[in-house]
């Protein structure tokens, strides 16, 4: 009988961790470390401190809480674009189909000159919203 080499469980890593160091900080340097990790927002304090001292570059990311609220709204305002979009097209079709030619289209003049102005303020948010990015982007950076 031939034995069986497979013996179950994990296979054995290539270059497995098996160093480990130690290090005590006072609690200046504990909250300043801390800082950075939470600055860095690595997955957990093992791999800040290998990309530390490797100088492996981090990517930080600031979130300022006035551009997360403008940017939902801006994304709010895109929802009722779409809401509207569907709107108009049943509405045109109930029109359609419920009334006359000539009350249809006066309807849908009045409709299509409503959308005209939709459009121009749709313009003028997103003329806002250049604006905004070209002020305040750059000062955050």
């Amino acid at each position: 009988m031939s034995k069986n080499s497979s013996h179950g469980g994990r296979r054995p890593k290539v270059d497995p961790s098996v160093n480990r160091y130690v290090v005590r900080f006072n609690a200046e340097e504990n909250a300043r470390f801390l800082a950075m990790y939470e600055q860095s927002e690595a997955d957990n304090k093992a791999a800040f401190i290998k990309h530390f001292l490797f100088q492996k570059p981090f990517k930080v990311f600031y979130v300022d809480e006035n551009t997360r609220i403008f940017i939902d709204r801006l994304s709010g305002f895109n929802a009722l674009y779409r809401t509207i979009g569907v709107s108009y097209d049943n509405l045109v079709a109930t029109l359609n189909q419920n009334f006359t030619e000539k009350k249809a289209s006066a309807a849908l003049e009045e409709i299509k000159k409503l959308m005209i102005r939709l459009i121009s303020v749709s313009q003028d948010i997103a003329a806002l919203a250049q604006k905004f990015d070209e002020e305040w982007s750059q000062k955050s950076r």
